[in-house]
């Protein structure tokens, strides 16, 4: 992490000089995206084996600049829906680890439907907590991989290390004290992962 971020640093003073001359350009602004999201994966990784910061957010804000990144790098083959409430939803949560969460989920819908398909994102509010619902029409999970999925090691791709899930499930349940699970899957049909987080949390000291 903190070799990486010598070179980003650099990059941004580069894109910085590029950016006084040229202040409207679209493709600079992506670069300057890019090299952001760079800076959070670093900070990710410098943070491994602590207990995260939870602080108050609003976690529609988080899952919309989590779509448009990804909406912005796929295939015009990938349509993305997203269905989200008009007002400001705030609870008690890490940024930069539920959006790591949300592209996790959500690039493997799109490997699922092998980048030809739907992604559907919607979200549901409880009394006591809220479901972020994700959706592709791929090829569905197999039964006997079901109950593997979230072990740290397994994947069903030919190349990965099967560390996603299990990090995933990490980050929502032991992080954020929520819950991570398949909702719904169905041969050839797709997969519906859901992401529950608690509206409020009270950590015992």
């Amino acid at each position: 992490a903190h070799q990486i971020g010598t070179p980003l640093t650099s990059m941004m003073g580069w894109l910085t000089l590029l950016k006084e001359k040229d202040p409207k350009s679209s493709s600079l602004n992506e670069i300057e995206k890019d090299i952001e999201r760079l800076n959070l994966i670093t900070e990710r990784f410098s943070k491994v084996g602590s207990i995260p910061e939870l602080q108050a957010n609003n976690i529609l804000e988080t899952i919309k600049s989590t779509v448009d990144y990804l909406q912005k790098r796929s295939s015009d083959q990938v349509a993305f829906k997203l269905e989200l409430p008009k007002e400001k939803i705030i609870i008690p949560f890490n940024p930069q680890l539920i959006s790591w969460t949300l592209e996790n989920l959500i690039k493997n819908g799109i490997d699922a439907m092998k980048g030809k398909g739907e992604i559907n994102i919607y979200l549901e509010e409880k009394e006591k907590f809220i479901s972020i619902l994700i959706s592709d029409n791929g090829e569905g999970i197999k039964n006997h991989e079901l109950k593997k999925i979230f072990n740290p090691g397994f994947t069903s791709k030919k190349r990965g290390w099967g560390m996603g899930l299990s990090l995933a499930k990490r980050i929502v349940e032991d992080y954020h004290g929520g819950k991570i699970y398949v909702k719904k899957t169905i041969k050839t049909k797709g997969t519906t992962f859901a992401l529950d987080l608690i509206k409020s949390i009270i950590f015992s000291s």
